[in-house]
């Protein structure tokens, strides 16, 4: 019998737009792949639509109309990036539906959407971070560096509201710019290293392995303008040697084991002098064709059509917390 997945995309934050690619990317695979596929999208109001049709005016009955979307299918695969998506949201109405999930469940959704936690559970697990400090974005008039620093929302994807600040005027800008994404911001120490990515995905037999490194390079700040602008370019595998394969390996697997992941996630560091340095988790990174994450594992031998079954093969009903380490 032919399995029905619905496909989620779109969402209320600034990541609609790369949700909505996302979304169309993983739906076409999928019907490539032989797949039943319904497209269902949060606009940006909450609402959702099924395909081009609305399902309702306001969000609560709308909902309920896509729920009844949701209750025929055999697999949601949720592809909205950032809040009320990637945090656990969407993992949320699963478990309550009961209904099998593509990724991570809310624990590691919550934890991992949020960088400051992120830094704490790192630290607890061996892996370094970058010196920094939360600053709530009503109290942050007052602060001040003696040192260059990067700016980002504690809360939110796609480097939306991340900028580097060498000066106080810059700082005082990217406060603001920082705050209309989160209330609380995080402030963070520049690191001198090479960006690196590593993706882990957790097979359907429980068994979890990591990609080649894809490294980052750009003239500046990897930031929202540079990652989807064209002007970053991604080399796969990484050139690096062997002991900094493991180490950044190594640390990879121990974040997604610590976060509770499940189906795939993005580990992004900084590699410098002594070792891998923690930069962010995504539980739901980018998913077309060329993002990040499908350029690691074709890298491995691994096709986009395959990844994106692979995911739905090990797809899971999430339980309220889904399991971790103590930290």
């Amino acid at each position: 019998m032919t399995r029905r997945i619905v496909v989620i995309g779109g969402g209320q934050n600034a990541e609609h737009d790369v949700s909505l690619a996302t979304a169309r990317a993983v739906a076409q695979a999928l019907r490539s792949s032989g797949f039943d596929v319904d497209e269902l999208t949060i606009d940006r109001d909450g609402t959702w639509r099924q395909g081009a049709d609305a399902l309702g005016s306001q969000a609560i009955s709308s909902l309920a109309a896509a729920l009844n979307v949701i209750e025929r299918a055999d697999v949601v695969f949720p592809a909205v990036h950032g809040p009320s998506g990637e945090d656990g949201t969407l993992a949320a109405l699963c478990a309550l539906t009961h209904t099998p999930m593509v990724g991570s469940g809310l624990r590691a959704g919550a934890v991992g959407m949020d960088k400051w936690t992120t830094k704490l559970v790192a630290e607890a697990v061996g892996i370094h971070t970058a010196p920094g400090r939360l600053v709530a974005a009503a109290e942050s008039a007052d602060i001040e560096f003696k040192t260059d620093v990067v700016v980002k929302p504690a809360s939110a994807g796609s480097s939306y509201g991340v900028a580097l600040a060498r000066d106080a005027s810059q700082l005082r800008e990217a406060l603001r710019c920082a705050a209309r994404f989160d209330d609380r911001i995080l402030i963070e120490d520049v690191v001198a290293g090479r960006e690196i990515d590593v993706a882990v995905l957790r097979e359907a037999d429980g068994r979890r392995w990591a990609s080649p490194p894809l490294e980052i390079q750009t003239s500046g700040l990897f930031d929202t303008r540079s990652k989807y602008d064209g002007s970053a370019r991604f080399s796969v595998p990484a050139d690096i040697d062997g002991a900094d394969r493991a180490a950044l390996t190594g640390a990879a697997l121990r974040m997604f084991d610590a976060l509770g992941c499940a189906g795939v996630a993005r580990i992004d560091f900084f590699l410098t002098d002594h070792g891998p340095v923690l930069n962010e988790v995504n539980t739901m990174p980018g998913m077309t064709a060329a993002s990040q994450v499908p350029r690691m594992f074709a890298a491995a031998g691994l096709p986009y059509e395959q990844l994106v079954a692979r995911l739905v093969d090990a797809a899971t009903v999430p339980a309220p917390t889904s399991p971790g380490v103590n930290v």
